[in-house]
Protein backbone atom coordinates (compact mmCIF):
# COMPACT_ATOMS: atom_id res chain seq x y z
CA UNK A 1 0.00 0.00 0.00
CA UNK A 2 1.21 3.50 -0.76
CA UNK A 3 0.88 4.58 2.88
CA UNK A 4 3.22 1.85 4.11
CA UNK A 5 6.71 2.50 5.45
CA UNK A 6 9.76 0.68 4.24
CA UNK A 7 13.20 0.06 5.78
CA UNK A 8 16.15 0.32 3.42
CA UNK A 9 19.83 0.06 4.33
CA UNK A 10 22.43 2.41 2.91
CA UNK A 11 25.66 1.03 1.49
CA UNK A 12 27.27 1.83 4.87
CA UNK A 13 24.71 -0.29 6.69
CA UNK A 14 22.64 2.55 8.19
CA UNK A 15 18.96 1.62 8.00
CA UNK A 16 16.52 4.44 7.19
CA UNK A 17 12.75 4.13 7.43
CA UNK A 18 10.92 5.86 4.58
CA UNK A 19 7.30 6.77 4.00
CA UNK A 20 5.63 6.93 0.60
CA UNK A 21 4.36 10.42 -0.26
CA UNK A 22 2.91 12.20 -3.27
CA UNK A 23 0.83 9.24 -4.32
CA UNK A 24 3.70 6.85 -3.82
CA UNK A 25 5.92 8.65 -6.33
CA UNK A 26 8.37 10.04 -3.76
CA UNK A 27 9.82 9.14 -0.37
CA UNK A 28 10.03 10.94 2.95
CA UNK A 29 12.56 10.08 5.64
CA UNK A 30 10.35 8.83 8.49
CA UNK A 31 12.90 7.65 11.06
CA UNK A 32 16.63 7.20 11.50
CA UNK A 33 17.95 5.28 14.51
CA UNK A 34 21.68 5.70 14.34
CA UNK A 35 24.60 7.24 16.21
CA UNK A 36 27.14 9.18 14.19
CA UNK A 37 27.02 10.41 10.59
CA UNK A 38 24.01 9.74 8.38
CA UNK A 39 23.92 10.09 4.62
CA UNK A 40 20.43 10.49 3.19
CA UNK A 41 20.44 9.19 -0.39
CA UNK A 42 18.94 11.15 -3.25
CA UNK A 43 17.21 8.09 -4.62
CA UNK A 44 16.14 4.78 -3.09
CA UNK A 45 15.49 1.56 -4.98
CA UNK A 46 13.02 -0.85 -3.39
CA UNK A 47 11.22 -3.74 -5.06
CA UNK A 48 12.88 -2.87 -8.38
CA UNK A 49 11.56 0.70 -8.38
CA UNK A 50 13.52 3.88 -7.71
CA UNK A 51 12.04 6.95 -6.03
CA UNK A 52 13.46 10.34 -5.11
CA UNK A 53 13.80 11.30 -1.44
CA UNK A 54 12.18 14.74 -1.27
CA UNK A 55 11.36 15.31 2.40
CA UNK A 56 12.61 14.77 5.94
CA UNK A 57 9.53 14.04 8.01
CA UNK A 58 8.27 14.91 11.48
CA UNK A 59 10.70 13.91 14.26
CA UNK A 60 12.67 11.76 11.78
CA UNK A 61 16.05 12.41 13.42
CA UNK A 62 14.91 13.85 16.74
CA UNK A 63 16.67 13.00 19.98
CA UNK A 64 20.38 12.38 20.56
CA UNK A 65 22.37 10.13 18.26
CA UNK A 66 23.14 11.72 14.89
CA UNK A 67 26.28 13.90 14.85
CA UNK A 68 26.15 15.06 11.23
CA UNK A 69 23.98 14.48 8.20
CA UNK A 70 24.36 14.76 4.44
CA UNK A 71 21.14 15.96 2.81
CA UNK A 72 20.81 15.44 -0.96
CA UNK A 73 19.70 18.05 -3.49
CA UNK A 74 16.43 16.18 -3.98
CA UNK A 75 15.13 17.25 -0.55
CA UNK A 76 12.89 20.32 -0.59
CA UNK A 77 11.27 20.14 2.85
CA UNK A 78 12.57 19.65 6.39
CA UNK A 79 9.55 18.85 8.53
CA UNK A 80 8.27 19.72 11.97
CA UNK A 81 10.64 18.71 14.80
CA UNK A 82 12.79 16.82 12.28
CA UNK A 83 15.97 17.22 14.38
CA UNK A 84 14.50 18.53 17.64
CA UNK A 85 16.52 17.80 20.80
CA UNK A 86 19.28 16.24 18.72
CA UNK A 87 21.91 17.76 20.96
CA UNK A 88 24.60 15.48 19.45
CA UNK A 89 24.23 17.17 16.04
CA UNK A 90 27.41 19.15 15.41
CA UNK A 91 26.92 20.36 11.85
CA UNK A 92 24.25 20.71 9.17
CA UNK A 93 24.53 21.85 5.57
CA UNK A 94 21.32 22.70 3.74
CA UNK A 95 21.30 21.98 0.00
CA UNK A 96 20.04 24.73 -2.28
CA UNK A 97 16.97 22.62 -3.03
CA UNK A 98 15.45 23.16 0.43
CA UNK A 99 12.51 25.58 0.39
CA UNK A 100 10.91 24.95 3.79
CA UNK A 101 12.30 24.51 7.30
CA UNK A 102 9.41 23.42 9.51
CA UNK A 103 8.46 24.51 13.00
CA UNK A 104 10.77 23.38 15.80
CA UNK A 105 12.87 21.59 13.17
CA UNK A 106 16.15 22.14 15.07
CA UNK A 107 14.85 23.14 18.48
CA UNK A 108 17.42 22.57 21.25
CA UNK A 109 20.16 21.38 18.89
CA UNK A 110 22.71 22.81 21.29
CA UNK A 111 25.70 21.28 19.48
CA UNK A 112 25.25 23.38 16.35
CA UNK A 113 27.71 26.28 16.15
CA UNK A 114 27.12 27.66 12.64
CA UNK A 115 24.32 27.53 10.08
CA UNK A 116 23.65 29.05 6.67
CA UNK A 117 20.07 29.31 5.44
CA UNK A 118 20.22 29.10 1.61
CA UNK A 119 18.50 31.61 -0.64
CA UNK A 120 15.82 29.21 -1.93
CA UNK A 121 14.29 28.78 1.53
CA UNK A 122 10.89 30.45 1.46
CA UNK A 123 10.06 30.05 5.14
CA UNK A 124 11.78 29.35 8.45
CA UNK A 125 9.16 27.90 10.79
CA UNK A 126 8.08 28.74 14.33
CA UNK A 127 10.78 27.96 16.92
CA UNK A 128 12.89 26.42 14.12
CA UNK A 129 16.22 27.07 15.87
CA UNK A 130 14.91 27.94 19.33
CA UNK A 131 17.32 27.27 22.19
CA UNK A 132 20.25 26.43 19.93
CA UNK A 133 22.46 28.15 22.45
CA UNK A 134 25.69 26.87 20.85
CA UNK A 135 25.05 28.90 17.68
CA UNK A 136 27.58 31.68 17.29
CA UNK A 137 27.01 32.29 13.57
CA UNK A 138 23.77 32.47 11.57
CA UNK A 139 23.81 33.49 7.90
CA UNK A 140 20.41 34.10 6.32
CA UNK A 141 20.99 34.38 2.57
CA UNK A 142 19.25 36.97 0.44
CA UNK A 143 16.22 35.20 -1.01
CA UNK A 144 14.68 33.97 2.23
CA UNK A 145 11.13 35.34 2.41
CA UNK A 146 9.69 34.53 5.83
CA UNK A 147 11.11 34.14 9.33
CA UNK A 148 8.56 32.62 11.69
CA UNK A 149 7.74 33.43 15.31
CA UNK A 150 10.52 32.72 17.82
CA UNK A 151 12.72 31.26 15.06
CA UNK A 152 15.97 32.07 16.90
CA UNK A 153 14.63 32.59 20.42
CA UNK A 154 17.08 31.76 23.21
CA UNK A 155 20.04 31.50 20.84
CA UNK A 156 22.24 32.95 23.55
CA UNK A 157 25.49 32.43 21.64
CA UNK A 158 24.60 34.86 18.84
CA UNK A 159 26.40 38.20 18.92
CA UNK A 160 25.30 39.67 15.57
CA UNK A 161 22.60 39.03 12.96
CA UNK A 162 21.64 40.37 9.54
CA UNK A 163 18.12 40.15 8.13
CA UNK A 164 18.37 40.25 4.31
CA UNK A 165 16.32 42.56 2.11
CA UNK A 166 14.36 39.63 0.64
CA UNK A 167 12.47 38.98 3.89
CA UNK A 168 8.82 39.91 3.40
CA UNK A 169 7.49 38.81 6.76
CA UNK A 170 9.03 38.52 10.21
CA UNK A 171 7.10 36.98 13.05
CA UNK A 172 7.13 37.90 16.72
CA UNK A 173 9.97 37.23 19.19
CA UNK A 174 12.34 36.15 16.41
CA UNK A 175 15.46 36.99 18.45
CA UNK A 176 13.81 37.02 21.86
CA UNK A 177 16.15 36.34 24.81
CA UNK A 178 19.26 36.33 22.64
CA UNK A 179 21.09 37.67 25.65
CA UNK A 180 24.51 38.14 24.01
CA UNK A 181 23.25 39.74 20.80
CA UNK A 182 25.13 43.00 20.39
CA UNK A 183 24.35 44.18 16.88
CA UNK A 184 21.62 43.67 14.28
CA UNK A 185 21.28 44.84 10.70
CA UNK A 186 17.91 45.03 8.95
CA UNK A 187 18.70 45.47 5.26
CA UNK A 188 16.91 47.93 3.00
CA UNK A 189 13.77 46.35 1.59
CA UNK A 190 12.43 44.74 4.76
CA UNK A 191 9.09 46.46 5.33
CA UNK A 192 7.90 45.24 8.73
CA UNK A 193 9.38 44.03 11.99
CA UNK A 194 7.25 41.74 14.14
CA UNK A 195 6.38 42.30 17.80
CA UNK A 196 9.02 41.87 20.51
CA UNK A 197 11.65 40.97 17.91
CA UNK A 198 14.60 41.78 20.21
CA UNK A 199 12.85 41.52 23.56
CA UNK A 200 15.06 40.64 26.53
CA UNK A 201 18.26 41.35 24.63
CA UNK A 202 20.07 43.33 27.32
CA UNK A 203 23.36 43.66 25.41
CA UNK A 204 21.94 44.90 22.11
CA UNK A 205 23.89 48.10 21.50
CA UNK A 206 23.57 48.74 17.76
CA UNK A 207 20.65 48.27 15.37
CA UNK A 208 20.88 49.40 11.74
CA UNK A 209 17.53 49.89 10.02
CA UNK A 210 17.43 49.97 6.23
CA UNK A 211 15.34 52.12 3.97
CA UNK A 212 11.85 50.93 3.16
CA UNK A 213 10.86 49.97 6.69
CA UNK A 214 7.23 50.98 7.21
CA UNK A 215 6.36 49.43 10.55
CA UNK A 216 8.10 48.57 13.80
CA UNK A 217 5.64 46.57 15.89
CA UNK A 218 5.19 46.75 19.64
Amino acid sequence: AQNDKIDVANSDGVVITYKYINGGKELEVAKVRHKGHVTIPEEVTFMNRSRKVTSIGKSALSGPGVTSVSIPNSVTSIGEMAFSNCWTLKSITFPSSVTTIGKQAFQSCIGLTSITIPSNVESIGYDAFCQCDGLTSVTICDGVKEIGDCAFRLCTGLTSVTVPKSVIEMGSNVFNQCKNLRSATIESGVKKLGPCIFEEGPNLAHVELGEGLTRISE
